[in-house]
């Protein structure tokens, strides 16, 4: 199929997408956004590649009267990981890497500055965060990641140099240990298999194919304006805005910014919805996304677990940078997902309450069931 024609099938999905008349959810949200004291919430209900439901409440900015619209973006953190491994994917189907590609292997030309067993991580190990690495870079590294005059690829190799340069904290696979750091090195080995930046390669290989006009990277919007929500943190008075985000360096961790209804299209594309002649990852490399290691409950850039309501194996991931709160619930065998945002940090408690509202009234079996 080429490009141009490609281009056509997911143009066509997206405007099924939208054709769709859709529930509005904001008498839904209202409530639990008052009862948890939030600034905004926001949600999104898929089914069958459609979504059938979405719909915002509140403010962008605590103090200011600009309300949140279905059009805004909304920062997703850690939930950009399913489409960093999902980017690896692509490249694992085009065979410039395999899953068992080792970090000496993905980054040569850095391999003598790494321990000796750290050479041995493979990128499968990376993405289900058995790699044995820590969370993040050291202090001083990661303050130098704010103020870094180098470009985010050569940032990424720097913390590649200072995170493999030391034994891992676990044998190879055996442990898990939740990494940022490991998604960052994944997205290094990425940019040198396809001599580009990691942000290239989303907007190249996921967002534009996927009809994702909004998404982008870091905070939505400016911190001169209230054009775009700001994200906010807890405080004893209300929540507090705040304008700001992980450094760009994070990216493969968790920097995408986009709005509801692009975050479905990327969705329905783990739900098995987006197809074609020539999908954007074949149904064996998504079997592999999906699937985590044996006696594990994370696969690559999703968890993994069950609910009554769900035909089959749930894909699930939470994302936030202190700022911002969002969450993922998707049945593949089922074709149904939620996805709910938040403009504030440590709103979890919101967010589910949101999704498990959304489940109770869409969910297409096991109606009324807990999520």
């Amino acid at each position: 199929m080429r490009a141009s024609h490609l281009l056509a099938t997911f143009a066509a999905l997206s405007g099924a997408l939208c054709a769709q008349e859709r529930a509005d959810l904001a008498a839904l949200l209202e409530p639990i956004r008052a009862e948890h004291g939030v600034p905004a919430l926001g949600a999104a209900v898929i089914r069958d590649g459609a979504v059938v439901a979405l719909g915002v409440t509140g403010v962008r900015r605590q103090g200011h009267e600009e309300k949140v619209t279905t059009d805004d973006l909304w920062h997703l953190g850690s939930c950009t990981k399913a489409m960093t491994a999902t980017l690896l994917a692509q490249q694992v189907d085009a065979g410039k890497l395999q899953w068992s590609t080792t970090v000496a292997a993905g980054l040569p030309d850095l391999a003598g500055k790494f321990d000796e067993h750290a050479r041995a991580i493979t990128v499968r190990h990376l993405l289900t965060h058995r790699a044995g690495l820590p969370g993040g870079p050291p202090q001083p590294l990661w303050r130098e990641l704010f103020r870094y005059e180098g470009t985010t690829r050569e940032a990424r190799r720097e913390v590649a140099t200072a995170m493999l340069g030391i034994a891992p904290e676990a044998p190879l696979g055996e442990r898990y240990l939740y990494s940022n750091a490991s998604y960052m090195i994944a997205g290094a080995i990425a940019e040198r298999a396809a001599d580009a930046s990691w942000e290239e390669l989303m907007q190249r290989q996921l967002f534009t194919p996927l009809g994702m006009r909004s998404a982008g990277f870091g905070p939505p919007g400016s911190k001169d304006d209230t054009s775009q929500p700001w994200g906010h943190r807890p405080g004893p008075k209300g929540p507090v805005p705040i304008f700001g985000d992980n450094p760009p360096a994070l990216g493969p961790a968790g920097t995408v910014h986009c709005t509801l209804a692009d975050w479905a299209k990327f969705a329905a594309l783990h739900l098995g919805v987006v197809a074609g002649d020539e999908p954007l990852v074949t149904a064996e490399r998504l079997r592999e996304l999906h699937t985590p290691p044996e006696g594990a409950d994370y696969a690559l850039g999703w968890g993994v677990t069950t609910r009554p309501w769900a035909k089959g194996p749930i894909l699930s991931h939470s994302g936030s940078n202190t700022m911002w709160y969002c969450v993922a619930w998707l049945a593949p065998e089922a074709k149904f997902g939620v996805l709910v945002t938040c403009n504030q940090g440590e709103a979890g408690a919101a967010c589910d309450a949101v999704a498990g509202a959304c489940i109770r009234r869409f969910a297409p079996a096991r109606a009324g069931a807990k999520k």
